[in-house]
């Protein structure tokens, strides 16, 4: 599970999905657990939920740069991009409403097209959460 965002930039709207791995982390029990993984050039937890093992990833680069850190954890991991839920902000939803949507295009989100590129697939699972226009 991958949260795009710009790293450092917390608490902006631009920077959603990485908020929401940190929340994830809290409900899984494993906030303490988050570790620099140079490697993949990301902060990385593993976690446990209904049986099934979890690599969270928040990437440390800038947003049209998160698909290298997602493809290098996605190799280290042994995982295809069947297996990756990407986590973003959208600005054509309101915002706090939610939608998951299964590949297809970035509409035009620079972090997704970063990911679709470096890991030569669309098939990755997008939580989009909105952020509204500003």
């Amino acid at each position: 599970v991958a949260g795009l965002g710009n790293y450092g930039l917390w608490g902006t709207r631009h920077s959603v999905g990485m908020a929401v791995l940190d929340r994830l982390a809290r409900q899984l029990a494993v906030a303490e657990g988050w570790r620099v993984d140079r490697r993949c050039c990301a902060d990385v937890a593993l976690a446990t939920a209904h049986g099934l093992e979890l690599v969270l990833l928040k990437p440390r680069r800038f947003m049209n740069l998160n698909g290298l850190s997602v493809a290098s954890a996605a190799e280290i991991y042994n995982l295809g991009p069947e297996d990756i839920y990407l986590v973003h902000d959208d600005l054509d939803k309101a915002l706090g409403k939610v939608a998951i949507k299964l590949g297809g295009s970035a509409r035009g989100h620079n972090g997704v097209q970063s990911c679709i590129s470096a890991l030569h697939s669309s098939e990755m699972t997008r939580l989009r959460v909105g952020i509204g226009r500003p």
